[in-house]
């Protein structure tokens, strides 16, 4: 039995940050019933067409959910939600601002009907402050977030190549939402989540904050290097390949010399004796590093670092991600049913021992519509008079 398996979530969610956040929940076993707009759904379905056919962050995000259509507009709508939200265990919205209080699927109004539901809101800013009415997307909150300020090189800032304010506030709704449900079930009464992705990104820019804060100056922009410590960054092989290697104290420091540069010498010149040192004299160190690594391929530079036991990583493409062997070996992919047909996913990044995650198919716009309706009472009499009412 999967540890969410008998909770019911019903979510109004489009794009990112929701989604991510009620694919875990399903992933635990929730049923996960997710309303969406008629004729056009959740946006996201409509971003791009790769996955066959498909939106490839849709794909990602909305495996094992069951979609239904509802007009939240037509005024049949209220009293399907309410059907809907009575037996529901969890309520997930990431609408415009202020779209669920107009909509009459506020906090307060949700809570006093429904003493043991879990309300979970995400938002750009919050419920409160001078910019709770902002909109809001990831490259938006990224900025706003300074992200953009200690990424990319030191001409150009960069985003992060993933939507990872969404992802972020994503990850916090998810465990608030765990950690509500766990209360409940002290309690007995339902609680309020509220997410904003400019705090939870702002959380995830704690090392930058404190270095900038107290320490005078923020760190630079060094492309895929690391600001603070040397050597922690891409070098070049001698075939034309780069290796990604790391250092974190001055023992590594002393084998990387000895083992992988073939130059122990180096351990004690004083241009290099400490990581600050190093960080200040970093282009004499890089060309060291390049002189030695030019006469090596990159299979050889691994080769000297792994027997050095000194960090390293291969810069892969998206493609060698997808075939990635340690993937494969871990048995991580499964096949996830959808409406063209089977597609892999990977599995939860985390492993509960005595069950595995749900992956279900990914559902078509409306594909369970009616078994939804069903369940909540209403006859096939009634579902065929919303669909004539377009309600549904």
């Amino acid at each position: 039995m999967r540890p969410l398996e008998g909770i019911t979530v019903v979510t109004l969610e489009h794009a990112i940050a929701a989604p991510f956040a009620t694919r875990q929940l399903a992933d635990l076993g929730a049923r996960v019933v997710k309303v969406e707009r008629p004729k056009v759904g959740d946006f996201a379905r409509g971003y791009d067409e790769t996955v066959l056919g498909l939106a490839s962050h849709f794909v990602w995000v909305n495996r094992s959910k069951e979609s239904m259509t509802l007009n939240l507009k037509h005024p049949r709508a209220k009293e399907i939600m309410a059907r809907l939200l009575q037996g529901a265990d969890v309520f997930v919205q990431n609408l415009a601002p202020g779209a669920a209080d107009r909509l009459g699927l506020g906090t307060d109004e949700l809570l006093e009907r429904y003493p043991r539901l879990i309300v979970c809101n995400i938002s750009g800013y919050g419920n409160s402050g001078p910019y709770r009415d902002k909109k809001a997307y990831d490259l938006l909150i990224q900025s706003e977030a300074g992200l953009l300020s200690v990424t990319g090189t030191p001409d150009t800032p960069c985003k992060a190549g993933i939507s990872i304010a969404d992802i972020a506030a994503g990850m916090y709704a998810y465990c608030g939402i765990l950690s509500a449900l766990y209360s409940r079930e002290k309690t007995g009464k339902g609680a309020s989540v509220e997410v904003s992705m400019l705090e939870a990104l702002s959380e995830w820019m704690g090392y930058p904050l404190y270095y900038s804060h107290y320490g005078g100056s923020p760190p630079r922009r060094t492309g895929a290097a690391h600001a603070t410590i040397f050597p922690y960054g891409p070098f070049l092989s001698g075939d034309g390949k780069q290796v990604m290697l790391g250092l974190q104290n001055e023992r590594e420091w002393a084998v990387f010399c000895e083992q992988v540069l073939m130059r122990p010498e180096l351990k004690n010149d004083p241009r290099f004796e400490s990581n600050s040192k190093r960080v200040a004299n970093a282009e004499e160190l890089t060309a060291i590093i390049h002189e030695v690594f030019g006469t090596l391929s990159a299979q050889q530079v691994v080769a000297r670092l792994d027997a050095a036991a000194i960090a390293n990583a291969r810069i892969n493409d998206m493609e060698e991600v997808w075939g990635h062997q340690q993937l494969a070996a871990r048995n991580r992919w499964r096949q996830v049913p959808s409406p063209v047909g089977p597609i892999q996913a990977l599995l939860p990044p985390f492993s509960i021992s005595g069950f595995e995650a749900r992956m279900d198919a990914i559902p078509d716009l409306g594909e369970h519509t009616d078994l939804v309706l069903t369940g909540i009472g209403y006859s096939e009499e009634d579902i065929v008079q919303l669909r004539t009412e377009n309600v549904i």
